[in-house]
């Protein structure tokens, strides 16, 4: 467990490394400079330096999101099929690649006794499903399957493309808002008429902090869509009955107290940990398996 943390934190100081030499880059080849002038901030350069780091950042992890995932989950690929559980496995994503119309993913196995899987990568035709031995070994084959018509929904839909492209925005705006927060106190409240001083970085850390969690709605009340979506690919592709069949196992572990080994960016029919608000990243699994139920 401790190597796994310790290559997490070094996948994200290198995440953060890499966001911060492309923005430059990107705002280097834009002309763009510094924002605060002596006249108060430049809301056009202001906006592109939000967008730019921003997107920049979205997208790289989208980018990196395969190989992180290989790494920090310990997926292993199956390449050349060892036995007929791995014959089946490719043969079934193959078959629900085909009938979604999408390139076949990467597909892996990773060692987790947590009923778990996820999709990601960075376009439909280049992605990467991989399942918990847990979940290959307690669930039917017919529920299995399910579970990965779920996750071949989430790459077909371009869920993973769609996200990176709502965050950026996300990231846009609460790092612009927050910087005029930040001038608004720095200028007006504290009285510092040259807008450079310690009021506009502490108030505009406070308020990226407090407008981040305000706009983490917009990024959860998204990726609970894309689950009833998915869960409705999960059925058409495969079964609706071993797709409720899938739910109700996760929910019985959920009220075991089952925790995911999935970092949350990861968890796409993954267990939501419980959380049932305006944050949380999944729909609670009762009302998932009501919505089948009621689409049936």
């Amino acid at each position: 467990m401790g190597d796994i943390i310790v290559l997490r934190i070094g996948l994200f100081l290198l995440t953060n490394l890499a966001v911060m030499l492309v923005a430059g880059v990107v705002l280097s080849l834009l002309g763009v400079g510094n924002y605060r002038t002596a006249n108060g901030l430049d809301l056009s350069s202001m906006l592109v330096f939000c967008a730019v780091f921003g997107f920049v950042g979205s997208f790289i992890s989208l980018f990196l999101s395969k190989w992180m995932a290989k790494r920090s989950m310990g997926v292993q690929l199956i390449e050349q099929p060892r036995n007929a559980d791995e014959q089946w496995l490719v043969d079934t994503v193959t078959k629900l690649s085909q009938k979604a119309g999408i390139k076949t993913p990467e597909i892996g196995v990773f060692a987790a006794q947590e009923s778990n899987a996820f999709a990601t990568g960075w376009n439909r035709n280049a992605a990467l499903v991989a399942v918990s031995l847990g979940l290959l070994q307690r669930f039917e084959r017919d529920e299995v399957e399910a579970v990965l018509a779920h996750e071949i929904g989430h790459v077909a839909n371009g869920d993973m493309i769609t996200l990176s492209l709502i965050q950026g925005v996300v990231n846009t705006f609460v790092m612009f808002f927050a910087r005029i927060i930040g001038d608004f106190v720095d200028r007006v409240l504290l009285k510092n008429e040259s807008g450079r001083g310690f009021g506009f970085m502490i108030a505009t850390m406070v308020a990226e902090v407090v407008l981040g969690i305000l706009a983490s709605m917009i990024v959860a009340a998204f990726s609970r869509y894309r689950e009833y979506r998915a869960d409705h690919a999960g059925a058409t592709l495969a079964d609706r009955g071993a797709m409720i069949r899938a739910l109700q196992r996760l929910q019985a572990e959920s009220n075991a107290g089952v925790e995911s080994p999935l970092p949350s960016s990861m968890r796409a029919f993954g267990i939501s940990g419980g959380v049932r608000n305006l944050f949380a990243s999944h729909p609670p699994l009762e009302a998932r398996i009501q919505a089948l139920r009621d689409n049936a």
